[in-house]
């Protein structure tokens, strides 16, 4: 009986464990507790390593972008890369189209932007996302947020 009893606590505390460890892994999109977003500040940290490597010299080292107005179309009929900090655009995107810009390229969007696809798997775009969201207000956040659970 003692044994019995001794198994049956061993395995309700496996699954309790088991449970705490799917809770904690399964939603990418729970905040965390050292950002309060989606990321992590690990996340970001890597993010601006990513971007710095492969954005900023389109968007700018600090994601401002670098033409005087990028809602001007350039001679090409082509806009120019635009601020991805919170001034512009970016937050009116779900994470989803976020990555798929990323990963295809902003041509489909009137942009020149060639895809990342090859170059940056799903975590490191993910991280690129988070570094330049990291930027944007706690107000230009929330409202993403509130397109975002519309997707």
């Amino acid at each position: 009986m003692l044994q019995w009893k001794s198994n049956l606590v061993t395995l309700v505390a496996c699954i309790m464990i088991s449970a705490l460890l799917v809770t904690s892994c399964g939603n990418e999109r729970e905040e965390n507790l050292d950002t309060g977003r989606w990321y992590t500040s690990a996340q970001v940290q890597r993010g601006n390593l990513l971007f710095q490597a492969n954005c900023a010299v389109c968007h700018g080292e600090q994601a401002q972008g670098l033409a005087e107005d990028w809602r001007i179309r350039d001679s090409a009929g082509n806009f120019p890369p635009p601020p991805l900090n919170g001034t512009a655009h970016a937050w009116h995107h779900p994470l989803a189209v976020l990555d798929q810009v990323i990963a295809s390229g902003g041509i489909p969007y009137g942009g020149t932007m060639l895809g990342f696809g090859e170059q940056l798997d799903r975590e490191e775009r993910l991280e690129v996302i988070a570094y330049f969201q990291s930027l944007w207000s706690d107000d230009i956040y929330q409202s993403w947020l509130q397109i975002d659970a519309q997707q």
